[in-house]
């Protein structure tokens, strides 16, 4: 490993992000081009001193967690990611899984755009990479991660109570709904294993599932009339809508209302709410929620 490699390269892309780039307020007397230290480190969720010391060319090698974070935080392109790893004397992930999902640096600069408007990144399996506080305070804090456990659509057909999220006259067009977006996922993939063992596993838990997947229906989910029920605010007609990257393997998912209308004036009462004890247990919505929180490094969340 080469450590001081790997100092003079996050010295060299923490210089050329503006707080702005990442939802930040400038803030009088910044004396460096970019971002500080310790605002690298609450994005990454590291502390400052761990941090420091890894631009200082000291401490212990950092695992594939901690590179996954400061390439998000970092905004790393593909290219800059792979970097990382290799200074870092660790295996490069594969673009598309494992803990250490590369989420698309364009979406994300968007998502830190969208502070008042419930938002979030998700996969094409509906597992949740992050989520801004309004969509928190939307629809729940969303486990953050990969794997079977990790998809909104798998809690959707196994676990009840994730189903609380939406009003019970909901509950059928939100599964068929579900299932033709993964089915048209199973079709871009080709021959996938994530997706063969995500539908093997919920064919065999669910009969639900397995009649909606043998009716052989396909429709990826690029936008929705959604009602939601929120333990405060009662039930938001929202409008879900979705940007895809290119390969299409993440969306960014965001909740609006027409001006002048009663759900309007529900998500704006939404930052005055906040995340205080009203959110709904963890439940997705194919993804959402007020500004950007730190993305978990070493877990896994419609």
């Amino acid at each position: 490993m080469d450590l001081s490699e790997l100092a003079a390269f996050l010295k060299s892309r923490r210089a050329r992000i503006r707080p702005s780039d990442v939802g930040l307020p400038a803030g009088p007397r910044r004396r460096v081009p970019g971002l500080r230290r310790e605002e690298v480190a609450q994005l990454a969720g590291l502390s400052v001193d761990y941090y420091t010391e890894l631009e200082r060319g000291r401490g212990t090698q950092p695992s594939a967690q901690v590179l996954a974070a400061l390439a998000r935080a970092l905004r790393l392109g593909g290219d800059e990611r792979d970097h990382l790893f290799h200074l870092a004397d660790r295996p490069v992930p594969p673009a598309s899984g494992g803990l250490t999902a590369h989420i698309t640096p364009g979406l994300l600069a968007l998502l830190d755009r969208l502070a008042a408007t419930p938002a979030q990144i998700i996969t094409d399996l509906h597992e949740t990479l992050v989520q801004n506080e309004a969509a928190i305070a939307l629809v729940g804090r969303q486990p953050t991660g990969r794997g079977v456990k990790a998809s909104f659509i798998h809690r959707w057909f196994t676990d009840p109570a994730s189903r609380a999220l939406y009003p019970s006259d909901e509950h059928p067009h939100q599964s068929r709904a579900f299932v033709a977006d993964l089915r048209a996922v199973a079709a871009r993939r080709g021959r996938d294993a994530e997706v063969d063992g995500l539908v093997g596993v919920l064919r065999r838990r669910s009969e639900e599932f397995a009649a909606l997947w043998d009716t052989h229906d396909v429709g990826l989910r690029r936008s929705d009339h959604k009602r939601i029920a929120h333990p405060a605010l009662g039930v938001i007609a929202a409008d879900c809508n979705s940007l895809f990257s290119e390969d299409g393997r993440q969306r960014l998912l965001w909740f609006t209302a027409p001006p002048g209308t009663e759900a309007a004036a529900q998500l704006e009462l939404l930052s005055v709410i906040g995340t205080q004890d009203v959110t709904p247990p963890p439940a997705e919505v194919g993804g959402f929620s007020l500004r950007r929180v730190s993305v978990a490094t070493d877990q896994p969340g419609p």
